[in-house]
């Protein structure tokens, strides 16, 4: 068990001990309060105590507790969890929190794969507790879990549409998510939430807005890790909008 996850559960995480994540997560999580686990110094608690909490209620690993609980209800959307799935959470997790750190999370991914819960549950104190720039981020990164394997079956695609509604997710902003990851002939103008026979001053107000809307920044919060996977969604935005005036001439 590394240092990390003992540090994640002292002063890195706050709502998600309670209620229905706590209920989840408890057992695993009570038996982080001793041994090593304590010490500071490592990734969440140096934020804590550089005064980089969030600016709303939602810690670091507040995220990372949410971020688990989804990626194993999508996972088991279509009624089996495939290796190209699990590959992909342990390789998106070794990217963006270190191998070490992957390995006590991976382990947490694992055992809830096993349980059952109620995921309005979980998106209600989700949505209760985190801004919705953070809850953007969340569906971006479950739809990458879904592609893994290169096809979103559609009971994946019900099940995010299920955790998009219980986080508050507008229907404008689910649409252009998923439309990063699915491919169809207007792609560039589904992404920015336009139509085709748009005029360009309508394209180009709705690519400002959603530049806006997306930019890092907005999750800086929750640390450089969850800030580059908010780069990700950004660049889909401004490669849609590159598309568009490539072909429209603008």
């Amino acid at each position: 068990m590394s240092k990390w996850m003992g540090t994640l559960i002292g002063g890195g995480i706050g709502w998600a001990l309670f209620g229905p994540l706590g209920a989840l997560f408890g057992a695993y999580i009570g038996s982080m309060f001793s041994g090593e686990g304590a010490a500071k110094g490592t990734y969440f608690h140096s934020r804590i105590d550089e005064g980089k909490t969030p600016y709303g209620d939602t810690r670091a690993g507040d995220f990372a507790a949410a971020m688990l609980s989804l990626f194993a209800y999508v996972s088991k959307a279509d009624k089996q969890v495939k290796s190209s799935e699990v590959q992909y959470v342990k390789k998106f997790l070794v990217d963006k929190f270190g191998r070490n750190n992957a390995q006590d999370l991976m382990y947490l991914y694992k055992e809830i794969l096993n349980k059952e819960y109620n995921i309005i549950d979980i998106s209600n104190q989700i949505r209760s507790h985190m801004d919705y720039y953070s809850r953007l981020e969340l569906l971006h990164i479950l739809f990458g879990i879904a592609k893994a394997d290169g096809i979103i079956h559609p009971l994946e695609i019900s099940a995010i549409n299920e955790i998009g509604r219980g986080l508050g997710i507008s229907a404008n902003d689910y649409n252009s998510i998923k439309s990063i990851f699915i491919a169809d002939a207007n792609q560039a103008y589904n992404i920015l939430n336009v139509n085709p026979n748009d005029d360009t001053d309508t394209i180009k107000k709705a690519y400002r807005e959603l530049a806006t809307k997306y930019h890092p920044d907005k999750v800086a919060n929750l640390g450089p890790e969850i800030q580059k996977l908010a780069e990700e969604k950004f660049k889909s935005i401004n490669n849609a909008y590159q598309t568009i005036r490539k072909e429209r001439g603008f």
